[in-house]
């Protein structure tokens, strides 16, 4: 199992719509919807997970489940509630989020040190969602020791969830590596449902290591996805091995079409100031894999004026121009072909 994570800021619907047409994930989940008190309206979901008006897949059918935050038990199965009523392909719990902000309003990670909430919002949920409808979690393994990693797993199953996800590191150790995958093993062996591990997988040799150590087959992809679009697919295909300078060549063929097929959803989103933002940060993170992205970033990185930094990606490469409803057939144009030339799952 291979599923796509949520990134506050950087993985919502715009660049998972465009991730998930190279292929290669099962599920996709959405940025966390803040819980607070309130009962939110439709819009509110909509907006974090517009795949709801079109069956809760992506473009390319990929299946997303949307994911909660809160601390509330009775407020967040109010809105659990309501959100079921739109048809998500499941529904998600946030106990992973190590943001400050976040945490100081007693959502996220912070609630690791209370197991017994974890299990009231875990039970609350499932008491009012309809039967087959996915209920899982995503923890850390803890606030800033993984001592009680074991106890909030059992109380989060205890309380009703069909899966979890464990990102393998605390709050406290927010994203700095390694990721702990030992304690996954630990955590798998002592629920009943099945377990993703989550954390410092960035390449296929990560993703086999992750596997032996956690003993788990599903693995949840963030940061690895978005600066190696082409990853999951390649997993997927078997190839294992590390891309060399000649797949790395003709994979970014295809990202400058994903690089369109991006600005596009991005100019669609949100206000001018801040599409150049969006498109530095994708590309910010594939100069990790890709020298051509490495070179783009360096190019518009002092650059604020969007049409300036549009005209230096045509430059590259990027084929700017076409009709904002026309790229994402052109993009789907050209998959096909590149099916033939790089590990594209179907």
């Amino acid at each position: 199992m291979l599923l796509l994570a949520p990134m506050e800021g950087l993985l919502d619907d715009v660049l998972r719509a465009v991730l998930t047409r190279v292929g290669g994930y099962d599920h996709a989940v959405t940025e966390f919807v803040r819980v607070s008190g309130t009962l939110l309206p439709d819009r509110y979901f909509r907006r974090i997970a517009p795949e709801l008006d079109a069956g809760s897949r992506t473009g390319a059918g990929v299946p997303v489940r949307v994911q909660l935050l809160g601390s509330d038990p009775a407020c967040m199965a109010a809105n659990a509630e309501r959100l079921a009523r739109l048809d998500p392909a499941g529904v998600d719990l946030n106990f992973g989020c190590p943001a400050p902000t976040v945490n100081r309003h007693r959502g996220g990670a912070v609630l690791l040190d209370e197991p017994e909430l974890l299990h009231r919002i875990a039970a609350a949920l499932a008491a009012v969602l309809p039967p087959g409808l996915p209920l899982t979690a995503k923890m850390r393994l803890g606030v800033a020791d993984p001592g009680r990693a074991r106890e909030c797993a059992l109380a989060l199953v205890e309380g009703g969830v069909h899966g979890l996800v464990v990102h393998a590191r605390t709050k406290v150790q927010g994203y700095k590596p390694p990721a702990h995958w030992e304690w996954v093993a630990r955590i798998a062996d002592v629920v009943n449902v099945p377990v993703v591990a989550n954390g410092e997988v960035w390449t296929a040799a990560d993703w086999v290591r992750c596997r032996a150590v956690a003993g788990v087959p599903g693995v949840m992809i963030g940061r690895g996805a978005v600066a190696d679009p082409f990853l999951a697919a390649r997993i997927r295909a078997g190839r294992l091995d590390a891309p060399d300078a000649a797949e790395r060549a003709r994979e970014w063929q295809v990202l400058l079409m994903l690089l369109e097929d991006f600005r596009v959803r991005v100019r669609r989103k949100v206000e001018p100031r801040h599409v150049s933002g969006r498109i530095k940060q994708w590309l910010h993170l594939l100069a990790r894999n890709y020298p051509q992205a490495d070179r783009l970033f360096t190019d518009i990185r002092p650059i604020k004026a969007l049409a300036e930094i549009e005209a230096v990606m045509a430059r590259h490469g990027v084929p700017l121009g076409a009709q904002a409803s026309c790229v994402a057939d052109t993009v789907a144009d050209a998959l096909p072909e590149a099916k033939r030339l790089l590990p594209i799952a179907a």
